[in-house]
């Protein structure tokens, strides 16, 4: 395995409208400034990396120090009149807030700096790319910037230079829809390569462009890769996994033993999916795997609030690590009102799964720091049909639990009915939720509840037998949908309030073990639930009115009809991090 030139970094910040409208629409008349006097601090995020207030989106790591440029609103709690924001960490986990790296100031970005990203040149160089907009219809460039002080550790200033923009679209793109740079690899012919999201009527696009200098790009004749029917590729990423071992890969690395990974974001579902397959250094050409399904039923990072995310490979450990950005499940209004809207949501590390047919998600290691020395314990503890049992001893609207789950057999799993759509576990887990008793499941956490359970939100799992194909399935549930009483009422699954599913995803595990893991980090508005080792993940954004702060309680719970065994159950409370001057 090679690696052709110095490592890349990526700078996270795709420029995102939030809720379920569409990408980068504007909300001028919502513009206003808030007070921090005024930020409603209920639902805050403790350990998630947060602004103090307003609107965020938005890793790289050079010379010692990670960065985190994000997509923020100076003035309200809206998308419009975004600055790329700037905030250092030694650790992923501290932060220190800086000056703003880009703010729109020049002809070529003066309606928007928009999403980014950036690759340190030879000679240790770093260089960003970003879209500009540049009038009011919309039209998209791509620019550059350069750090003022290479000496300065924290890269405080950023310069535009005049001779920008460097790419504009040709007759063939849509100017409108043409953006977010991804972060370059260097192949053997001397040429750099990125790519850019877009879209051709309704085939995603993801444009390949090329340059021997990083100054004149030229588009390639094909595109990257592209699919039929998506709509519009936003925040798309490219990059090498292993096929073996837990190491990340340089973005520009080669070798008999790795495979791509191609991620898009798209507008059209406000949801992110990804393929694993080979790319042809010749041809540049992606092309997924046979058994990949790529558009709207593939695979996701995160089936939950998850969107605008980035990858970047950590060469002070040797890994890649993902950031996704998690958006409000509240109105516009209310965003307004609390001052704030978006999270970042914890760092994870990237890795093949060995089966080479998905990826394994992992809070980083620091995360772990986090943990207090106030923690709870539960041993081969069996609950029966249900039975609640409350996990005392720690706060449980700021924790971390880890937890694995036995059952002895699995022939009381409910049968999975084939006129439910294998790909919509989202749909399946709302008609059968955490109160629908089944045969082996729903079993799981119940998290953020209130004292007499008027609100919660469930995290659990449901076996079904698919009799068809004599398989047993595991389907993993996040239900947002009784989080809030609302008059007295619990907020209604039609979404008139706000945006609370049951979110759902099958985890691809071997259940011929009889035992599954799940682990939850619960942060007062969020929790970002990882199923079997990493296999599938969902977040939900909830907002409870009664389950808050120290009024907060957990539970493990059963409603199959056959017990399950808790093997073990560690949870601990959860320390805040120095977010300093954020």
């Amino acid at each position: 395995m090679a690696f052709a030139l110095p490592w890349a970094f990526i700078i996270f910040s795709c420029s995102l409208a939030f809720s379920v409208r569409g990408s980068h629409r504007l909300y001028e008349s919502d513009l206003r400034s808030v007070s921090p006097a005024n930020v409603d601090q209920l639902h805050r995020t403790a350990y998630h990396f947060q602004p103090p207030e307003h609107w965020i989106n938005g890793p790289m790591y050079y010379n010692g120090v990670y960065h985190l440029f994000y997509q923020y609103n100076p003035k309200g709690a809206v998308w419009g009149n975004i600055v790329w924001a700037h905030s250092v960490s030694m650790d992923l986990i501290n932060w220190m807030r800086v000056e703003p790296a880009i703010v729109p100031s020049k002809p070529f970005d003066q309606y928007g700096c928009w999403s980014g990203s950036g690759t340190v040149l030879p000679g240790n160089k770093p260089v960003i790319l970003y879209t500009g907009i540049v009038d009011k219809n919309n039209t998209q460039v791509q620019n550059y910037a350069i750090p003022a002080n290479l000496s300065d550790p924290y890269l405080r200033d950023w310069i535009k230079p005049d001779d920008n923009p460097l790419i504009v679209a040709d007759a063939s793109v849509n100017r409108t829809a043409f953006r977010d740079p991804t972060t370059a690899w260097y192949g053997s012919d001397g040429h750099w390569r990125i790519s850019l999201g877009g879209r051709r009527k309704r085939r995603g696009m993801a444009f390949l462009y090329r340059s021997r200098d990083f100054r004149h790009w030229v588009k390639a004749r094909h595109p990257l890769h592209s699919v039929a029917g998506t709509g519009n590729f936003e925040c798309p990423d490219f990059f090498p996994v292993m096929l073996r071992g837990s190491n990340g890969l340089d973005t520009s690395a080669v070798g008999n033993d790795i495979k791509h990974v191609m991620k898009v974001s798209l507008d059209a579902t406000r949801y992110e999916y990804y393929t694993i397959g080979t790319y042809d250094h010749k041809s540049d050409r992606y092309t997924p795997d046979a058994h990949m399904i790529d558009g709207w039923n593939g695979l996701r990072y995160d089936y939950g609030n998850f969107y605008a995310s980035k990858s970047f490979f950590d060469p002070k450990k040797n890994r890649r690590i993902l950031w996704g950005w998690a958006n409000e499940s509240d109105t516009t209004d209310n965003d307004i009102q609390k001052g704030w809207a978006g999270i970042q949501l914890l760092p994870r590390t990237l890795v093949l799964d060995p089966n080479g047919k998905q990826l394994l998600q992992w809070p980083i290691e620091e995360v772990d720091t986090l943990r207090s020395s106030n923690k709870v314990e539960i041993d081969d503890k069996e609950i029966q049909t249900g039975e609640l049992v409350e996990v005392e001893g720690i706060t449980a609207a700021q924790a971390d639990v880890e937890v694995t789950f036995s059952f002895s057999d699995l022939d009381k799993a409910e049968p999975f009915d084939r006129r439910w759509n294998r790909y919509d576990a989202q749909r399946i887990c709302g008609r059968r939720d955490s109160t629908v008793g089944g045969g082996l499941g729903p079993f799981g956490l119940v998290t953020f509840a209130s004292e007499k359970m008027e609100e919660y939100t469930p995290v659990f799992f449901r076996v079904f037998k698919d009799e068809q194909y004599n398989r047993s399935l595991l389907l993993l549930c996040s239900d947002a949908s009784r989080s809030t009483l609302m008059n007295g009422k619990t907020a209604m699954k039609n979404g008139t309030d706000a945006y609370r599913p049951s979110f759902g995803g099958f985890v691809d595990v071997d259940l011929r073990e009889k035992r599954v893991s799940l682990r939850s980090l619960i942060d007062h508005s969020v929790v970002e639930s990882f199923g079997g080792g990493g296999k599938t993940v969902i977040t939900s954004r909830v907002y409870p009115t009664m389950a808050v702060g120290n009024r907060a309680r957990l539970f493990v719970f059963n409603n199959g009809t056959e017990p399950v065994r808790v093997d073990r159950l560690v949870g601990w409370s959860m320390k805040a991090p120095l977010h300093m001057n954020q």
